[in-house]
């Protein structure tokens, strides 16, 4: 049997995403900071289930949390870092800008670095990245949280270089979802807003392909494209 650690799998895109990588066989390790609403998704889990808390900006001790579950489970295949904040924040209010940092930047890069080092030390693994369309292009009305989506792509990229570079069969997989209808779907204007499951069963997809990079749903790639090819003059008026 598979084994996979969800990281901010207590609602949203992660609560599902555990329960579909157990319809699909997986051991899982639930994480999150609301443990209490991963002891009641364990109850709807059919297959082994570890809950474990973990606040990724306490990041000394987010590290230790990480490495408890993994020796809990006896190893894992697969580490899905899913938690994430951000702030609607035209004000540049810097305690938002902070909590975003803390947890986006640090807090990631703290997790996906020492899960790569545990799956080089075996061999063999594969670390997924929930990030967003919006790493693509800065966004005046949530520039911290564009920025710390952008941070995460970039350093998934080095860690996939760094595998391919150092030989190991590291499967390293950057997901850009667009609006997705949970928590963190803020704002005016959504539109090609995905249901949870449908998120889930998507990037379930990409994880089982092994794909280095997934937009979810699958016709944000349209989107990608336009905002990767959209010169900076027009972006600028845009919106």
């Amino acid at each position: 049997m598979k084994k996979a650690i969800i990281i901010g799998a207590s609602s949203g895109i992660g609560k599902e995403l555990a329960i579909t990588l157990a319809k699909n066989g997986y051991e899982v390790g639930l994480m999150a900071r609301r443990i209490e609403l991963l002891e009641v998704l364990k109850n709807e889990i059919p297959t082994k289930t570890h809950v474990g808390h973990i606040d990724l900006s306490k990041v000394p001790e987010a590290i230790e949390k990480i490495k408890n579950m993994i020796q809990a489970m006896q190893g894992v295949d697969l580490v899905v870092i899913n938690s994430g904040t951000g702030f609607l924040n035209p004000e540049l209010d810097w305690s938002k800008e902070q909590q975003t940092l803390d947890v986006n930047v640090y807090g990631f890069c703290a997790i996906a670095g020492e899960v790569y080092k545990f799956f080089a030390k075996e061999g063999q693994g594969h670390v997924v990245g929930i990030s967003s369309i919006g790493a693509l292009r800065g966004n005046p009305i949530a520039p911290a949280y564009n920025a710390s989506k952008a941070f995460m792509s970039n350093y998934l990229e080095g860690l996939r270089k760094k595998a391919f570079q150092e030989k190991f069969p590291i499967v390293v997989s950057d997901i850009k979802p667009g609006f997705v209808d949970t928590e963190m779907a803020k704002g005016e204007g959504k539109f090609w807003v995905a249901t949870p499951q449908k998120a889930a069963e998507q990037i379930y997809s990409a994880i089982h392909k092994q794909k280095q990079h997934a937009y979810i749903t699958h016709r944000w790639r349209l989107i990608s494209w336009i905002l990767k090819l959209m010169p900076n003059w027009l972006y600028q008026r845009v919106g």
